[in-house]
């Protein structure tokens, strides 16, 4: 009966590492739950059943653990759980659109105090340097911040 204990502990306490470690990401109760398996296997086999069962149950937990790491290696499943699409959009900027200061466009939107403004066929975001700006108001780009255009009254 006591090294059935053992067995089952152990078993559980690898299991339940192996799922902590590979299946479910950060630290929590299966890795937790699972160390204190291997550890009250081991104490339980040192203690219940004798210091050489307790050696050998250890010996093995260690060994069977190694065992589960290099099967999941070798059979690259950390690889199939890996994302793997590559982002090859970009920030669609200013500066590539051909707008530059001093430019007159005409608001989409109203600027309170952001908003969309058309210059020459293209929409690009922009801010009000001093107040509301109704819709369909001309506008002249004073400067950029980043991708948004700064803008005052025509």
């Amino acid at each position: 009966m006591d090294i059935l204990l053992v067995v089952i502990l152990a078993l559980c306490g690898v299991a339940l590492l192996v799922v902590e470690i590979f299946f479910i990401p950060g630290v929590g109760m299966a890795g937790i739950v699972g160390s204190l398996c291997m550890a009250a296997a081991v104490f339980f086999a040192y203690y219940l059943v004798g210091s050489m069962a307790g050696h050998i149950t250890l010996a093995c937990m260690l060994l069977v653990l190694a065992f589960s790491v290099w099967l999941i290696f070798k059979n690259r499943t950390l690889e199939k759980m890996a994302l793997k699409t590559d982002i090859n959009s970009k920030v669609d900027l200013i500066s590539s659109l051909g707008v530059k200061e001093g430019d007159e466009g005409i608001t989409i939107s109203r600027l309170a105090p952001m908003g969309k403004i058309r210059v020459s066929d293209k929409e690009i975001e922009a801010k009000s340097i001093s107040s509301f700006i109704d819709q369909n108001t001309t506008v002249e780009i004073v400067t950029f911040e980043g991708n948004t255009a700064i803008v005052k009254l025509k």
